[in-house]
């Protein structure tokens, strides 16, 4: 008996089974000559690292750390602070710098700022990679560079211990740890939900501690991975807020005796309360896409450094063959600039060869023919190959964004380019069907 054709209906795709991605740890180390892994960073650097903070501690000379904003720069932060305590260093010699909203320690009033601290030594965390001068320049003040975003131009004269060249990159926190937890018996006890908190805060809370990363079973018997990872959010907020309140999340993290008691304080749930609403107010933005289909633009307009978490938030749910890079751009941060966070779009995690974002933004800007390059300065395409971003001119993005000519459609595709074969079966004449008794009657 013949029977007609009739379309079959591909499964969706949240019923195929989902292309594997890789986790973080998978990343193959690099090894020396001798086979030995190099993991967090050389272990030369290592050790310079951990004689400066033996010097520090044991010179009772006034100390200055100056870590980044975010959960892991606190967090690395306040892992140094316990370590210098615990070698005997007095806590009212080690002072705390947080840099201002929209700035850098390369900054003229930060490094103003710095040096009216009178540091002998100062301690950058989470920061400071790109060429400059001296972190302060005041004549004999010795510094170090605790980093692990991408760079191989860091300030002259500075102790530098970077963990970019070797993956699976550690975050800065991780790195702190690493370089502390040998160097009094106490420092693993004291500070491993730190260094739990920071990772999570850079990598996010489905890691898996793989090695070379350390086994941290232990800190989580005794914390459970919810009270960290939940107070990761609490030490994100009030910097996200347009108060900019840093300094709040810095004295909670650096009282804490475990994640509860962040967990408790009152500033940071209402700054996290705030942030929840704006970020609710403004994720709702529609993309416009280049017109190679590669890069998802957002733009929103918000006093709030919220522009990093609606990156992250669409990364995870725009699919398509082509997108590899979301970027959400915020007019509203900083008067007369656009500050811009790129996140690579979880459906393009698995490509080959990988998407490296800093490297797909300048090959964008150097298609300019003009001198757009330079006008954008250095706050463009820092950070890390899978989460970039910047800090230029108005002017400047809308040029940039009419290089990657977004909103502009995409080419048709070429002439005898081969269409998709829609499979068929036969179709049954049997007429009398489920919906022929449930349906009404005439």
């Amino acid at each position: 008996m013949k029977r007609k054709a009739v379309d079959i209906i591909e499964p969706s795709d949240s019923k195929r089974q989902r292309e594997h991605v890789p986790d973080y740890c998978d990343a193959r180390s690099r090894q020396d000559d001798q086979g030995v892994i190099t993991w967090p960073a050389p272990s030369g650097a290592i050790e310079s690292a951990r004689v400066f903070l033996k010097e520090c501690a044991s010179s009772q000379q006034n100390i200055l750390i100056v870590p980044d904003k975010d959960a892991d720069g606190l967090d690395a932060g306040v892992i140094i602070h316990r370590t210098l305590t615990a070698l005997g260093a007095a806590a009212s010699s080690i002072d705390v710098h947080l840099v201002g909203k929209g700035n850098s320690i390369h900054d003229e009033e930060e490094r103003e700022a710095m040096k009216k601290k009178s540091p002998k030594y100062v301690i950058v965390v989470d920061q400071g990679s790109r060429a400059g001068p001296e972190v302060i320049g005041s004549p004999g003040v010795k510094s170090l560079i605790i980093d692990h975003h991408l760079s191989d131009e860091f300030p002259k004269h500075a102790l530098v211990v970077s963990a970019c060249h070797y993956p699976p990159v550690a975050t800065s926190s991780l790195l702190a740890y690493e370089i502390c937890k040998d160097l009094h018996p106490d420092v693993a006890s004291l500070t491993g939900y730190m260094c739990a908190m920071g990772t999570h805060g850079d990598l996010g809370n489905t890691l898996k501690w793989a090695p070379p990363f350390p086994d941290m079973k232990e800190v989580f018997k005794i914390y459970t991975k919810k009270s960290i990872n939940d107070a990761v959010s609490l030490l994100n907020a009030p910097r996200r807020t347009a108060k900019f309140d840093v300094v709040s999340a810095w004295e909670a993290l650096l009282a804490a005796s475990s994640p509860k008691d962040i967990l408790t304080n009152r500033r940071l749930l209402s700054a996290r309360a705030d942030i929840n609403e704006e970020v609710e107010r403004q994720t709702h933005a529609a993309p416009k896409f280049s017109k190679d289909g590669k890069i998802a633009v957002f733009r929103i307009n918000s006093a709030a450094q919220v522009h990093p978490v609606i990156a992250t938030r669409w990364a995870g749910h725009l699919k398509s063959s082509k997108l590899e890079i979301v970027l959400v751009a915020n007019s509203g941060y900083l008067p007369g600039k656009v500050n811009f966070s790129c996140r690579i779009a979880r459906c393009a995690r698995n490509r080959d060869p990988p998407v490296n974002i800093i490297s797909s933004l300048k090959a964008v800007a150097d298609l300019d023919t003009t001198d757009l390059v330079a006008r954008m300065g250095e706050n463009f395409a820092r950070g890390h190959k899978e989460a970039s971003g910047g800090i230029i001119g108005n002017q400047e993005f809308e040029e940039l964004m009419a290089l990657m000519k977004v909103g502009e459609k995409s080419d048709p595709p070429p002439e005898g380019e081969k269409k998709t074969v829609r499979k068929t079966v036969q179709k049954s004449p049997q007429k009398n069907k489920l919906d022929g008794y449930f349906g009404k009657k005439p």
